[in-house]
C-alpha cells in the first residue's frame, strides 16, 4: 500500500519552524528558575546553608506566630517549617487591646545563624524596645529557647567569629559593632562597642546623596569580612553597597555593588558545588517585597553581583514548582492527629485570643467566636491571615452564618491599610452580604444585599501583574456559580502596615458578643477569572 505524504506550503512550513523554535525555547526556559524566586511578601531575608539544606528567616512584623522559618534544598523551592516564636510579647499593641496596634512594627529584620550545632534566630522590635534571641538544636521540630535584652539593636547582623567571640553589627548609616556576652544574654561590659563605619552609604553617594544605610548582613569568606547594606540614592533606586575589611573593627573599604530594578538588601549564600548567589528583595507594590537571587562571581577578593551588572530573569537553578503549598496553602480545617491545628501558612493578625477560635468544636470547620465589641476590621482580634501571591491569585471560602448574633460581621478580607471586605452582617432579622472598599484609605460600604440562606461562598481575586494591584470580590449561593459584587479594590502598599496584602478570615461583633462564624474551607489558587485580567 503506497505511503501518503502531505505537502506543506513553504510559508506554512516556515511558520511551523518558528512555532517549534519558540516552543523549544520556552521548554528550555521552563527547566530553569526565574526571578523573583518567590512572588510573595518575604522581605528582609537572612539565609544560611547547613550541609545540603538552606534555611531562611524573614519578617512578618505584627503577625503571630512570628519570624517565619523556611527550608529549601535548591535555593528556589521553599517550604514553611516553622516560626521562631508563637508570641513576641503580651502587651496591648501586640494583643490589639485598648485600641492599640503594632502595624508596621512588631519584629523586624531577623538574622539566622548556625554555630556549633545550634541554630540561632535573632530579631528586634520597636514595640518592646528589646533585642530578641531564639535558639534550637532542631530547627524543624524545636523546641526553641528564647530570651531578650535591651536595647533594640536596629537591623543587626549576628556574627560568630573564628576566635569564639560573638558580635552584633547594627544601626542605620553610622554602623556600630558590639560584642555580646558568651551566652548572648546581652552586650558584654568592657567588650568592643564602637562605630566601625561612619557613613555606610558613602560608596553610593557618587550617584546622588544617599539615604538609609541599613539592613546589615555580615559574612566571613577566606579570612576577610564582608558587609552588605542597602542604600537609596536621592532620585535613584534601592542599591546594594558592599564593604570589606581584614578586621571587624576596620578599616572598611566599600563599593557600589548592584543598582538594577531596585533589587537590594540581603546577603551571600554559597552552594555545595562552589557557586555563590546573593539573596535580595524588591519592592513590588501591593503584593509586598519579593525575593530575588543574583549570581555572584569573585574578582580580586570582591563579590561581583549580577550578569553584567544586571539582575537576570532566569537562573541556572532548578525551576520553581509554585508557592502552593510551600508558602501558602489551602486548608480544609481537618488536621490529622499529631498535626498542628493550623497549617504553617496561617498567621494571626496580631496575637490571638486562643479561647475564641477552634478547629475541633465543629469537625472540619474553623470556628471564630466573638468575645468583645469591635467596630474596625483593623482592630478586630482573631483575623486569620495568609499571604497573597503573584502574579495573580484567588482565595475562596465557605461560611456558615447560622450562629451569628446581632451586629456580627464575618467573611473574607484583603488586609492592609486600604483593605477590602466581603462578608455577612446580621441586622435585626436580616442577614446581608456587605462589600467594603477601602481604596481611598477610608472604608466605604459599596453594596448591601439580603441573604436568605445560612451558607454562602465568598471569593477574592488579586491581580499583581506589572503592579496592576487590583482585586475583585465575588459570592456564590451554591459554590459553583459566582457573581461579582461591589467595586474594584485598588490595592496599595502602605508604610503604616509595611506588609503585602493578605487574605483574612474574620468575625467580629459590633453590638453583642457570643456569636460564632464557621468556615468550612479556605482554597487558594494561582489563577483568576477573566474579569480581572
Amino acid at each position: 500500500m503506497p505511503v501518503k505524504y502531505t505537502i506543506i506550503p513553504k510559508v506554512l512550513f516556515i511558520q511551523l519552524l518558528i512555532v517549534l523554535n519558540c516552543s523549544n525555547q520556552l521548554s528550555a526556559q521552563s527547566d530553569k528558575a526565574i526571578n523573583p524566586i518567590i512572588f510573595a511578601d518575604v522581605p528582609d531575608a537572612s539565609m544560611i546553608r547547613v550541609g545540603n539544606a538552606y534555611y531562611m528567616s524573614s519578617t512578618t512584623m505584627h503577625m503571630s506566630p512570628g519570624v517565619p522559618i523556611m527550608k529549601s534544598t535548591d535555593l528556589v523551592n521553599w517550604k514553611m517549617i516553622g516560626y521562631a516564636y508563637d508570641t513576641l510579647a503580651s502587651i496591648d499593641e501586640l494583643n490589639l487591646t485598648n485600641g492599640k496596634s503594632t502595624y508596621g512594627r512588631g519584629s523586624w529584620a531577623s538574622s539566622i545563624r548556625y554555630h556549633k550545632g545550634i541554630f540561632y534566630v535573632t530579631t528586634f522590635a520597636q514595640t518592646t524596645g528589646r533585642t530578641h534571641i531564639y535558639s534550637t538544636k532542631n530547627i524543624e521540630k524545636g523546641p526553641w529557647k528564647s530570651w531578650s535584652f535591651k536595647p533594640s539593636l536596629h537591623d543587626h547582623s549576628l556574627f560568630f567569629d573564628d576566635d569564639g567571640k560573638v558580635y552584633m553589627l547594627y544601626s542605620n548609616r553610622k554602623l556600630i559593632l558590639v560584642e555580646l556576652k558568651d551566652d548572648l544574654t546581652g552586650i558584654k561590659e568592657g567588650g568592643i562597642n564602637q562605630v566601625v563605619i561612619e557613613d555606610v552609604t558613602a560608596p553610593s553617594q557618587s550617584v546622588g546623596n544617599s539615604g538609609l544605610g541599613e539592613g546589615s548582613q555580615l559574612f566571613k569568606v577566606k579570612g576577610k569580612y564582608y558587609l552588605f547594606n542597602i542604600t537609596w540614592p536621592r532620585g535613584g533606586m534601592r542599591t546594594v553597597v558592599i564593604h570589606r575589611a581584614d578586621k571587624l573593627t576596620g578599616p572598611w573599604e566599600g563599593k557600589l555593588a548592584l543598582q538594577d530594578l531596585g533589587v537590594a538588601q540581603g546577603g551571600l549564600i554559597d552552594m555545595p558545588d562552589g557557586r555563590w548567589y546573593s539573596y535580595l528583595f524588591r519592592d513590588y507594590g501591593a503584593v509586598g517585597r519579593i525575593p530575588y537571587l543574583v549570581p555572584v562571581e569573585w574578582k580580586d577578593g570582591w563579590p561581583v553581583l549580577g550578569v553584567e551588572g544586571k539582575v537576570p530573569a532566569t537562573l541556572d537553578l532548578p525551576a520553581g514548582k509554585g508557592l502552593i503549598p510551600g508558602i501558602v496553602a489551602s486548608d480544609e480545617f481537618t488536621q490529622k492527629k499529631g498535626e498542628p491545628a493550623l497549617p504553617l501558612a496561617w498567621q494571626w493578625n496580631h496575637n490571638p485570643d486562643n479561647n475564641l477560635w477552634s478547629v475541633t468544636e465543629r469537625k472540619g470547620y474553623l470556628r471564630l467566636k466573638t468575645g468583645r465589641i469591635d467596630t474596625s476590621f483593623l482592630l478586630a482580634r482573631n483575623s486569620l491571615t495568609q499571604r497573597t501571591i503573584g502574579p495573580v491569585c484567588t482565595g475562596a471560602t465557605s461560611l456558615d452564618i447560622s450562629n451569628m448574633k446581632e451586629g456580627d460581621f464575618a467573611g473574607l478580607g484583603l488586609l492592609q491599610k486600604n483593605f477590602g471586605q466581603l462578608g455577612v452582617q446580621v441586622n435585626g432579622n436580616r442577614k446581608e452580604l456587605v462589600m467594603i472598599n477601602g481604596s481611598s484609605g477610608k472604608p466605604v460600604e459599596e453594596v448591601r444585599i439580603p441573604l436568605t440562606q445560612s451558607t454562602v461562598y465568598l471569593k477574592a481575586e488579586c491581580n499583581f501583574t506589572n503592579k496592576k494591584d487590583i482585586a475583585h470580590f465575588f459570592y456564590s449561593l451554591d459554590g459553583k456559580t459566582w457573581t461579582a459584587i461591589g467595586t474594584q479594590l485598588k490595592m496599595a502598599y502602605t508604610i503604616p502596615q509595611f506588609i503585602g496584602y493578605r487574605f483574612a478570615l474574620f468575625n467580629y461583633a459590633t453590638k453583642i458578643t457570643g456569636g460564632t462564624a464557621d468556615f468550612d474551607f479556605f482554597h487558594i489558587t494561582d489563577t483568576i477569572s477573566s474579569i480581572n485580567k
